[in-house]
This record gives structure tokens, C-alpha cells and sequence, in this order.
């Protein structure tokens, strides 16, 4: 029997969960029986149960780069999000690792342009998706390895095309440059390695290999902001931030002192290929440099400069210079009652083009099982970006202004994994030169079953 790309989504996440779920009843048994015992007794096999094989709530993990870091700022790669950021997750530990398990699906139908005003909308049933294991233990006194997997069956669930997403623009499928839809990610988002020297509290030296992986250039991806999690769809701004989040080839030094970090990466410049099984030849062809700086414990805050060599494979020789400024916020109000909000600014410039720019404002409010959310972007897109004939359409740059509203509300939880019925809608506005293709303000809509781990932190 054949399964759906969906039930197999569905699968892959429980049976992960089982496992765990299973070595956390273990756990909670010994320390039952525990009690039975003196209090002498209780009290040294207890510590050392704390060293041996200590449970998420009595060790929380380090940060994946730092051992003077909390684990909370672990954002996409070597980026970093704030302190007080909410982490979603499955944790356990055993004699010197610590491991953790997050991930997402939602199953979904979504349909742009619900009006039929023009010709460019879509609609489909489909499962966006990504899976995350990582781990890590210390190394002598001042050493920390760390290890990160990213998994999606995009392909799977999407097909080839991905999904439909108007005025996203990015990478291909069967030769042809995907627009008004969002690429699906590939099988393999992330393998990587790091490794992190250090000096005293305030002073890190780190290491990072990915293959694939991500540099140091932008922000934290969109799948890993709190101010994101509980929107299914890409930021239509995906390609002037995050776009480099899958890279065949990458390495990364850091070093960071007391709230400030900076680091350099030479990395694949070119995006990956239309095979999402496959692994992309690595060319190690491009830069970037990020100043990262935490001035509190609700702040990330970061500058980036990338020099990308032709990262459009319709677009050989069309080098990139990319330009990112972004900040994070993070507000606990109480138990799992929170704020996150998220603001960037990103510039795409190429030889003998316009620069195109784009600015993107979102954020969540949680308050226990209710997630509120909403997404602001306006883009420069191009008439090549846009796959439009630039004989026709004269204007050079297009400016896409998207509203996005949502709500997600948990109707269920199942030990640590939860589901969520959610919904969302979206405002479009462009210039009038393309209502014959897009109409008048288009809109789109959607509605989805989100699953997904948790809270940890």
C-alpha cells in the first residue's frame, strides 16, 4: 500500500515522538521509586542521576555555540534570536549527549486570489514541512561539539513546483523560473558540525561546517522566528533574507564577546538545483560577513553583507550583493503567554540593475493555546523577477505590498505534540500596470491543521 505524502509526514513525527516519549516514562519510574529510599540515599542518587542522566527540567541545554549562552538563542545556523524567545521542542538526555527534536506540518488547502480576478492565483491541498534533530556534548573543560540535521518532504507534499504563493519568485522547476509559487525546500535543509573554544564567560571562539548549511548573512530564517512559527506560507521577501538557508557548502568562524558576535562565511553562492534529493556540488564561490549584537535579553539584533556569485541558475553570471539589517523581540507575559515581532530591511543588488529592496514587519501573540499573527511585507520585484516581457512592461520595478492575518488555537495534545486548526488571510497590493495578470487587490486565504512539539522554554 502506497502511503500519502501526508500520512508519511505524520509518520516520521510520531514515530520520533514515540521514542522519546518512551525513554521519558523510564525516566519519571526510576525517580518514583527513588522516593521509597531514605533521605541519605535519595539525596546521593539523586545527584547523581543529575550528573549521569538528568532530565530537560533539572540541565537545560547550552546554546549550540556557547557554553556561556542560554539555549533560547539558538536560531537558524549561527544566528541568533533573543534570550527571552520562546522554544518549542522534545529534549533528552543520556551519559554526556544532550538531543533535541523539533519540527513542523501543516496540512492544509490554500487558494490565492480566491476572487478569480486574474490568472496568475492557485489553489492546492498540500503539507509544508521541515523536521530538525541536533545534539551536542562538551569537550574537556572549555570545548563544546555540536551536530545539526534539517530534514523536509517538501518534495513530497509539493511536488516539484511547490506551492502557489503570489508574487514569490525564486529558483526553478523543469527549466522554468518559479513564479507566484514557493519552491519546496530540499530533503536534506542541514548536516552540519561545529565546534566552539571557550576563552572565559564573555569570550567564544566557533567553527561551523555545513553540507548543506547555512552562512553567516541575514536573519534567523522565517521557519524559526517565534514571531513566524504559526504561518505555513514563505515571506514573499524570502530571496532578500533567508534565501541562503540551504547551501551546499559552507564554512563559518565566529567570535564573539559578551553580547556582540562577528563572523565570516565562504560559502555555494549558487542555489539549490530542482532535484531536492540530491546533494549539489559544493563551490565554496561566495562571502559574507554578520555583526550580531544582544543588548538584552528581548533583543537580536544583526547586520549582514553578502557577496553571492550567481545564485540563479536562469540567471548565470547575475552576481548578488545582499544587504540585511534586521531585529528581534521577544516579550514573556507569563505562562506561555508571550510576544514576538519581527523587523528587516533587505537590499538585492546586481551589476547593471536597479537595487530591489524590500522590509518586512510581523508578529505573534500567544496567550496558551491562542496564537495571533500577522505578517507585513512591501518588495521591489522586477519584470525579470515577476517573468514578465519587459518589451510590454516598461516599468522596471513593481512594488508588492502584502497584509497577512492568522490565527492558530490548539484543539489538542497528544503527551508533548500538539494540533492546531488555523487560518489565514492575505491582502495584496501592487501597481495598476498589473491588474490584467493579477487583478485588482488580490486575495488569499487558507486553512490548516498544524502539528507540532511543545513548549520547553
Amino acid at each position: 500500500m502506497k502511503l500519502k505524502p501526508e500520512i508519511l509526514s505524520l509518520l516520521l513525527l510520531g514515530i520520533s515522538y514515540s521514542t522519546f516519549a518512551q525513554h521519558e516514562t523510564h525516566q519519571q519510574g526510576k525517580k518514583d521509586s527513588l522516593k521509597k529510599t531514605t533521605d541519605t540515599i535519595s539525596k546521593i542518587t539523586d545527584h547523581t542521576m543529575h550528573n549521569m542522566n538528568a532530565m530537560p527540567s533539572d540541565v537545560p541545554m547550552s546554546h549550540a555555540y556557547s557554553l556561556n549562552l542560554p539555549m533560547q538563542r539558538n536560531g537558524s545556523g549561527t544566528s541568533w534570536l533573543p534570550d527571552a524567545s520562546p522554544m518549542y521542542g522534545l529534549m533528552f538526555h543520556s551519559k554526556k549527549w544532550m538531543y533535541m527534536l523539533h519540527g513542523n506540518i501543516a496540512l492544509r488547502y490554500t487558494r490565492q486570489d480566491i476572487r478569480d480576478q486574474g490568472s496568475r492565483g492557485g489553489d492546492k491541498f498540500d503539507a509544508p514541512n521541515w523536521f530538525m534533530f541536533m545534539g551536542q556534548r562538551k569537550v574537556g573543560k572549555k570545548g563544546l561539539f555540536h551536530f545539526s540535521s534539517m530534514l523536509s518532504l517538501d518534495r513530497l507534499t509539493e511536488g516539484g513546483a511547490g506551492y502557489p504563493l503570489l508574487f514569490q519568485t525564486g529558483e526553478s522547476w523543469k527549466g522554468q523560473p518559479l513564479v507566484d509559487k514557493q519552491h519546496p525546500h530540499d530533503l536534506f535543509s542541514e548536516l552540519s558540525v561545529g565546534y566552539t573554544y571557550s576563552f572565559s564567560k564573555k569570550s567564544d571562539l566557533s567553527l561551523y561546517l555545513g553540507y548543506p548549511g547555512e552562512p553567516a548573512l541575514g536573519s534567523v530564517a522565517f521557519m524559526h522566528r517565534p514571531s513566524a512559527l504559526s504561518n505555513p506560507d514563505a515571506p514573499i521577501s524570502h530571496h532578500w533574507n533567508d534565501g541562503t538557508h540551504i547551501t551546499f557548502g559552507v564554512a563559518t568562524i565566529g567570535y564573539r564577546y559578551d553580547k556582540f558576535k562577528i563572523e565570516a562565511s565562504s560559502f555555494t553562492g549558487r542555489e539549490p538545483d530542482e532535484n531536492r534529493f540530491d546533494f549539489d556540488k559544493p563551490r565554496f564561490d561566495s562571502f559574507s560577513a554578520r555583526l550580531s549584537f544582544n543588548p538584552n535579553k528581548n533583543w537580536a539584533l544583526q547586520v549582514s553583507q553578502g557577496w553571492i556569485k550567481s545564485p540563479e541558475a536562469m540567471h548565470v553570471g547575475e552576481n548578488v550583493n545582499r544587504t540585511i539589517v534586521s531585529a528581534i523581540y521577544a516579550r514573556p507575559l507569563g505562562a506561555e503567554k508571550n510576544i514576538n515581532a519581527t523587523a528587516l530591511w533587505g537590499l538585492n543588488k546586481t551589476k547593471g540593475h536597479e537595487g530591489e529592496n524590500a522590509a518586512l514587519l510581523e508578529a505573534a501573540y500567544r496567550n496558551q493555546k491562542l496564537s495571533l499573527y500577522t505578517r507585513y511585507e512591501w518588495v521591489q520585484k522586477s519584470a525579470e523577477e515577476l517573468n514578465l516581457d519587459e518589451s510590454v512592461y516598461h516599468q522596471h520595478l513593481f512594488g508588492v505590498n502584502a497584509v497577512t492575518l492568522g490565527i492558530n488555537y490548539d484543539l489538542f495534545q497528544l503527551k508533548k505534540i500538539r494540533t492546531a486548526l488555523g487560518g489565514q488571510i492575505t491582502y495584496y497590493k501592487t501597481n495598476s500596470a498589473l491588474n490584467n495578470l493579477y487583478g485588482k487587490n488580490p486575495v488569499g486565504a487558507q486553512v490548516f491543521l498544524r502539528i507540532y512539539p511543545g513548549l520547553m522554554f
